[in-house]
């Protein structure tokens, strides 16, 4: 009688040892970021570069900034950095989307995916030159080098609405790129 008893528990402690030997799967982005790393990552592969992986921290990082800028800058895009908070931490990728204005006077979301996003910045590789390190004059393409610096190796994104419908979006990345002087690849 006394092993019959002993039997459940024996057999709980053989099922949790076996789940804590089952290695842990990587975190996936959530569902409104679902195609900002799969652009990411589809970007990076045409260089050749390693994957990056989703950081819940970065994104709860991205999404407590996007918060910021929505409720108490009034949508602006405003880089931590240029703020004076956390220096050089991570990297950073600002977007924000524009509300539609209708013909009525009203305003409304515009639909805009995170892979839009990331397609975006990604975008602005035709503004990047390899040989000079530096964008064509008057152009950006700081979004783009820093989605494909040979170092960073995780990513984490946020948004946040605004009160007028526009949508701020944020990306952080670590560990940074865009450092003056070094090529992205």
């Amino acid at each position: 009688m006394k092993t019959a008893n002993g039997l459940p528990l024996l057999m709980l402690a053989m099922f949790c040892a076996a789940c804590s030997m089952v290695p842990e799967a990587p975190a996936r982005a959530p569902a409104s970021m679902h195609g900002m790393l799969e652009a990411h990552n589809q970007v990076r592969a045409g260089l050749g570069l390693s994957p990056l992986s989703w950081s819940p921290q970065l994104a709860a990082y991205s999404q407590d900034w996007s918060g910021y800028l929505a409720s108490t800058r009034g949508c602006r895009m405003i880089h931590r950095q240029e703020a004076g908070k956390d220096y050089r931490q991570y990297g950073e990728n600002l977007f924000w989307a524009s509300p539609e204005y209708w013909s009525d006077g009203r305003r409304s979301l515009q639909q805009v995916t995170a892979a839009q996003v990331a397609d975006d910045w990604a975008g602005e590789w035709q503004h990047y030159h390899y040989g000079s390190n530096s964008c064509r004059p008057g152009e950006q393409c700081g979004h783009y080098t820093q989605m494909v610096w040979r170092s960073t190796t995780q990513v984490g994104c946020g948004m946040s609405f605004c009160p007028n419908y526009g949508q701020v979006w944020v990306c952080s990345y670590d560990p940074p790129g865009n450092w003056i002087g070094e090529r992205p690849y």
